[in-house]
This record gives structure tokens, C-alpha cells and sequence, in this order.
């Protein structure tokens, strides 16, 4: 038999949310802090998050301007995760060279700077296009 959730109402704050949707909050919020505390690509990204992200919104024109300014920074953060999670992975099975292993890893370091060079393009052109 499936759980049948209330809908929340009258109900404030956290407790008004599904559990299951209060156990996916927890969880990516653990995701994002062992990736904090064990990814020193990441700290440096969530560095250069933190000094972009208000300047995008102080340097776009307009909300278009600004999604696409920290939009892009976003992108980047979310593109590192994966690369992380690909490299933990292939770490997993073992840590001996293979070539494919190898493949894996180049393939996700190519998808973080390409996601840095969009986000660089995108700032290129928005803020002097």
C-alpha cells in the first residue's frame, strides 16, 4: 500500500512539505557540503561564485542579462559536481591506471572547461556585446 501525504495546508514552515521532498532537500544539501569539504576545484568555483554572483546582478541590464550573467556561473558548479561524481566513481572501482578510467575522468575535466568557457563567452558578449 503507498503513503498517502496530506497536502500541507495549514500546516508552516518545513513540516508542510512532503517528507520525501524534506529527505531530497537533506540530502543534496550533504552533496553539496562533502563536495565543499572534499573538492578543492569546487571551493575554488564556489569562490569565484561568491565574488560573480552579485556582480552579475549589479552589471546586467536587465533580468535576462542577469540569469544568463550567474546562470552560467550556476552551470558551472552543477557541470563540477558531475565531473566529481564521475572521478569518485571511477575511484571506486579502483585505483589502478586503465585507459578507460582515464577517458572517463578527461571526459568530465573537458565538460568543467567547457562550461567555464561558456560562462566566459556569455560574459564576453553580455557585457560587451
Amino acid at each position: 500500500m503507498s503513503k498517502v501525504y496530506s497536502n500541507g495546508k495549514g500546516k508552516s514552515g518545513l513540516r508542510g512539505i512532503p517528507p520525501r521532498m524534506r529527505r531530497s532537500f537533506r540530502v543534496s544539501l550533504v552533496g553539496l557540503v562533502a563536495a565543499y569539504r572534499n573538492e578543492d576545484g569546487f571551493r575554488l568555483l564556489v569562490l569565484l561564485l561568491l565574488i560573480l554572483f552579485p556582480l552579475g546582478l549589479w552589471l546586467g541590464a536587465d533580468g535576462v542579462q542577469k540569469a544568463l550573467l550567474v546562470g552560467s556561473l550556476v552551470l558551472v558548479l552543477i557541470v563540477e559536481l558531475l565531473n566529481s561524481a564521475v572521478e569518485a566513481v571511477v575511484d571506486r572501482i579502483g585505483t589502478e591506471y586503465h585507459d578507460i578510467s582515464k577517458l572517463a575522468k578527461d571526459l568530465g575535466s573537458a565538460a568543467t572547461f567547457l562550461a567555464l568557457f561558456n560562462a566566459g563567452v556569455i560574459w564576453i558578449l553580455v557585457l560587451w556585446g
